[in-house]
């Protein structure tokens, strides 16, 4: 387990590199369309935003969290997009919500006690899964951006918490998908981006899944296709786990196509 510590540090270092894509774009650039239907690198950015507010609610006060949901149950299914339309608002205006708002989550997670479980989406998460998870959707996010803007992004070792993530989420994978988790392990071998061997599960696992972290994480955050990865599965239960992959929380989002190079 990543210190706390360390993994708040890299969730700033994360959220910093994001900033410095969209701080000085002018308004057009906030309009352009992302990758994900109907989203504009603004409502990415209010992603974020309305998620970290929802992430220190959660860890702060449990009524104010339930209460941020209470008006959207009546539409799960449109959670995600309602709480960005919500926070949609000016470039400049939105930016400094954003990170004002990852400042007061970190300070939080910070001061939070030993021990404590945090609500999450029907989970009770460790503040070190939540700064791990916040670190995954900021990473993910950002390369919806990075793309909108014809921007190429330089993979780093902070890849390792999202790896990790996506490895630890293979039960929930499977259940959000309707189908019951394995109980055969599965053993994840992945090139890191500085050529050193990242490892996840035990070294006898039949079922093995080998590969580019950086496919890896585009793989768990469903930001490619599989047909677009070097992602090699051996044994059926790593097969099948790499077509509903998914190191989020709550239902199964829309998954990229395949480009036309490889459909």
């Amino acid at each position: 387990m990543v210190e706390l510590a360390a993994l708040l540090t890299d969730l700033d270092a994360e959220t910093a590199e994001l900033d410095a894509l969209v701080a000085a774009r002018p308004p057009k650039d906030w309009a352009r369309p992302t990758p994900s239907p109907g989203w504009t690198v603004a409502h990415q950015i209010a992603h974020l935003a309305w998620t970290d507010r929802a992430a220190l609610l959660a860890t702060t006060d449990d009524a104010q969290f339930v209460a941020l949901l209470a008006p959207l149950a009546d539409d799960p299914d449109r959670i995600v997009d309602r709480g960005a339309e919500e926070y949609l608002a000016p470039p400049d205006e939105l930016r400094q919500r954003w990170l004002a708002g990852q400042r007061e989550l970190v300070a939080a997670l910070r001061e939070a006690p030993p021990g404590k479980r945090i609500p999450w989406f029907g989970n009770l998460i460790t503040p070190q899964s939540m700064a791990t998870a916040r670190l995954m959707e900021t990473w993910a996010h950002g390369l919806d951006i990075a793309d909108a803007l014809e921007l190429t992004r330089t993979p780093t070792e902070r890849l390792r918490h999202i790896a990790f993530l996506g490895f630890r989420t293979l039960g929930h994978s499977f259940l959000a998908h309707g189908r019951p988790a394995p109980s055969e392990p599965v053993r994840v071998e992945l090139t890191a981006p500085d050529g050193a061997e990242w490892t996840f599960g035990p070294e006898h696992a039949t079922d093995r899944v080998t590969g580019p972290a950086l496919d890896f994480c585009l793989l768990v955050t469903q930001r490619r296709h599989r047909a677009d990865l070097a992602l090699i599965a051996t044994g059926p239960v790593a097969s099948e786990w790499l077509t509903v992959a998914q190191a989020f929380a709550g239902p199964p989002g829309v998954k990229r196509e395949p480009t036309a190079a490889t459909s």
